[in-house]
């Protein structure tokens, strides 16, 4: 049986599942709408959704809310900038990889955050920690470079774009987990849903913005897109909601770390959705990658 405490291992495994679901959708999206057209989706879409999560919540927890302190804003500008990037990234890389080698790179987002966690919060690293970083890094190398095949900066540059990728979504994690301890007097629930309301909110702001002034034109595509486009958003919200929920529980760094189950779920979905094999040697990378982020775990 689950104490409160120990919520954050469902709520986890719930949102990885909906985040597979979501980039799936979003990728199917790329051609028509471009990166950031697909990438504004899960925020657009998703905010309508992410208030009638907070309205839901206020009304079964009868919390109040009252303005969150100044260095709630600094976690959560963090939180939302770094992950409308990475989002971005993402779309790119899985644009010139598979979608489940593009995921294994974005599961180098645990080991990153560990090290954030480090770097700004004074999270202790113990060898067995350094350890279990090493043979990570090992997977994704053998995952990313092909045996004999070009090793020129066009071979690379995706491997770099996801790496780069799951460390801005390594800052948006830590950065969220920041904000949604700083809101004062309410439940955990309430705090975590009244974060990602807000942290919606200021990435449509910015995106919409971005993309009124540089493509106008990806925005009409955007709503002549609104049925597959709302599904999407509804995803996105739904497993941000789990997410955030889980990070007002336990450190980012644990619940990016249980989050590499969604490896086996993207194996899924390439398989059956986009058709795409998956070579042993990318296997065994991937092997390793869990293997590492488990020894990150249990350290």
């Amino acid at each position: 049986m689950f104490t409160i405490a120990s919520l954050w291992i469902p709520f986890t495994i719930v949102a990885a599942l909906g985040q597979v679901a979501r980039n799936a959708m979003q990728r199917s999206l790329m051609k028509p709408l471009g990166t950031w057209g697909a990438t504004n989706i899960r925020f657009l879409f998703g905010f309508p959704f992410s208030l009638l999560f907070l309205g839901l919540v206020l009304l079964a927890t009868g919390d109040h809310l009252s303005p969150p302190p100044a260095v709630f804003w600094l976690w959560l500008l963090l939180g939302a900038l770094s992950q409308i990037v990475a989002t971005g990234l993402m779309l790119l890389a899985m644009n010139d990889r598979s979608f489940v080698v593009t995921t294994a790179y974005l599961k180098t987002e645990a080991i990153q955050t560990a090290i954030f966690g480090f770097v700004f919060l004074g999270d202790h690293l113990t060898w067995l920690k350094v350890l279990a970083i090493m043979i990570a890094t090992v997977g994704v190398v053998i995952t990313a470079l092909r045996p004999g095949g070009d090793k020129s900066f066009a071979e690379l540059k995706p491997t770099i774009t996801g790496l780069v990728a799951a460390a801005a979504f390594a800052l948006s994690a830590v950065g969220f987990r920041g904000a949604i301890i700083n809101v004062p007097d309410v439940s955990f629930v309430t705090a975590a849903s009244i974060t990602l309301a807000l942290g919606l909110f200021v990435q449509t702001l910015v995106l919409t913005i971005y993309l009124l002034w540089r493509a106008p034109d990806v925005l009409r595509g955007i709503l002549r897109l609104w049925r597959p486009s709302m599904l999407a958003g509804f995803i996105g919200a739904f497993a941000s909601q789990f997410w955030f929920l889980a990070f007002a529980l336990t450190a980012a760094a644990n619940v990016r770390t249980l989050a590499l189950i969604e490896v086996l779920f993207a194996q899924a979905v390439a398989y059956y959705s986009f058709k795409q094999p998956i070579a042993p040697r990318e296997l065994a990378g991937i092997a390793l990658i869990v293997l590492g982020v488990a020894v990150l775990v249990g350290a």
